[in-house]
């Protein structure tokens, strides 16, 4: 991701947290203090705050207002570079986060550590973001995101959770109720909603139908699946790893399914429908026309 973000303040060095964190120890005012989701050693280290405006935590009140104080002042300093903000409320960024221009922020989202986000993304509402890389053009709507790359052009949300070690390549479109963790997402993949993608090597331009669950977990180890390119996964099917789904294979709806598929290959892995003739009928004379 190449982009124009917005660099506030870089982060400071080892021995300059040092040297802070003893003068705000000497001065018995906790170091690890948290303020923007950043120690209030940091942000001395960087001269964000002096130490004579530290003194104020010692009170809670004080460093209470204080804190509102610098958190606007943060959001200020992201507007005057290009950030855009429908409203102040409830959002908290880190000083040290990098944001690109024209990015759109709406209220109640946190972008806590260690975060660098591209320009025209749309954050929000309602989103966290922590030790995250996120492309240009991408959409975050109530998504809790961490430790894990976000390319371009992906549109996440609302309500969905992508875990450590997940990376979501360009275009992806992941709906709401959705879950990834530790998981590679191909390029142009749909998941729309109420899916689990964990341990898992998605391909390009799969198809998650609602339910899917990669079932990861045995009790005792984590398998990982690998779903190839142009695969399709019916709704309500069961990937239990290690499996490998080949290019262009499909399971076919309520599958569970515990055997590679083959490029090209429909799995159908479900009980044959059974229809019993006139059975509704003579359950009803049975106990009477008006269950309960």
């Amino acid at each position: 991701m190449e982009s124009d973000t917005t660099s506030q303040i870089s982060f400071p060095s080892d021995a300059q947290l040092e040297r802070a964190a003893e003068i705000l120890s000497r001065a018995e005012i906790n170091p690890d203090t948290e303020l923007c989701f950043e120690k209030l050693c940091s942000l001395c280290a960087v001269g964000l705050i002096d130490f004579d405006e530290a003194s104020c935590f010692k009170d809670r009140v004080a460093g209470f207002e204080f804190t509102q104080k610098f958190t606007r002042n943060v959001l200020l300093d992201f507007v005057r570079s290009g950030v855009v903000f429908l409203s102040f409320d409830g959002v908290i960024i880190s000083p040290f986060a990098r944001i690109g221009k024209g990015t759109i922020i709406h209220p109640f989202t946190q972008i806590r550590k260690n975060v660098i986000i591209g320009e025209n993304c749309v954050l929000g509402p309602s989103s966290v973001i922590e030790n995250c890389t996120v492309g240009q053009k991408t959409v975050l709507n109530a998504v809790q995101a961490y430790d894990s790359v976000i390319k371009d052009s992906v549109k996440i949300g609302p309500f969905c959770h992508i875990r450590p070690g997940s990376v979501i390549e360009n275009g992806v479109k992941i709906g709401d109720f959705v879950e990834v963790k530790n998981s590679v997402v191909g390029e142009d993949t749909h998941a729309s909603h109420l899916t689990y993608i964990g341990d898992s090597d998605v391909g390009k331009r799969v198809n998650f139908g609602c339910g899917t669950v990669c079932v990861n977990y045995n009790g005792y180890e984590k398998n990982r699946c690998v779903i190839g390119d142009d695969a399709f996964i019916g709704c309500n099917t069961n990937l239990v790893a290690p499996v490998v789904i080949g290019n262009g294979g499909y399971t076919a709806a309520g599958s569970t399914i515990t055997n590679d598929v083959p490029d090209g290959s429909l799995a159908i892995a479900r009980a044959r429908q059974v229809n019993k003739d006139g059975w509704a009928d003579s359950f009803r004379k049975k106990h009477g026309k008006n269950g309960k």
